[in-house]
């Protein structure tokens, strides 16, 4: 089982691959498996973003409210603000649960495979999972280095890069991401608080 070349060059270019019938499955120990053969039900369609990454999108794909409950559910028992989960998938996915990004970061929270592994989600593209796992993975980035801001850099640069700099990473990606979800949740919070 193998993916042609052309769906190939489709993904390390971040053309829209599901076109050309690529699909993928994280196994256990955080592998990704491709595959252009639909018949086994592990595998999910791949989608991918174009342009130069999944941050790269602004406007929602769908609509915004689609996930509130389990974005409450969630942040309710992360103790974590909904409005700044909310802001998170927003500036990830653009609330598509099955976006994929160029690095292999998956759903709507944007888990990489490892991360995903590392708390337990065996379904990364369901929808309820990738929330409750992002969530979870927000709170920890929160407890580690006690702002939002930082947090936030911790889940766009990976905590290595925060604790490396001693706080936002130079990266001008980074500073623009944690700019762009502080903006989602200024937005969002109003929502929330009613």
């Amino acid at each position: 089982m193998g993916v042609g070349l052309l769906a190939l060059a489709a993904l390390a270019t971040g053309a829209p691959a599901a076109a050309q019938g690529v699909y993928k499955y994280v196994d256990g120990r955080g592998v990704v498996h491709y595959t252009n053969v639909s018949n086994d039900a592990r595998y999910t369609p791949v989608r991918v973003f174009r342009g130069r990454s999944s941050h790269a999108r602004v406007r929602p794909r769908g609509p915004v409210r689609t996930y509130d409950g389990a974005i409450e559910r969630a942040a309710r028992r992360q103790g974590v603000p909904a409005a700044m989960v909310k802001a998170v998938i927003h500036a990830e996915s653009s609330f598509d649960p099955h976006a994929v990004s160029r690095r292999g970061a998956m759903g709507l929270m944007q888990l990489m495979p490892a991360t995903a592994a590392g708390l337990g989600v065996e379904r990364p593209f369901r929808a309820v999972d990738n929330i409750s796992a992002g969530t979870r993975y927000l709170r920890m980035m929160h407890d580690r280095f006690g702002s939002w801001a930082w947090a936030l850099a911790a889940y766009n640069a990976g905590p290595t890069s925060v604790d490396h700099y001693r706080g936002i990473p130079p990266f001008e990606e980074t500073r623009r991401y944690v700019r762009r979800v502080l903006t989602y949740y200024r937005r969002y919070d109003a929502e929330f608080s009613r």
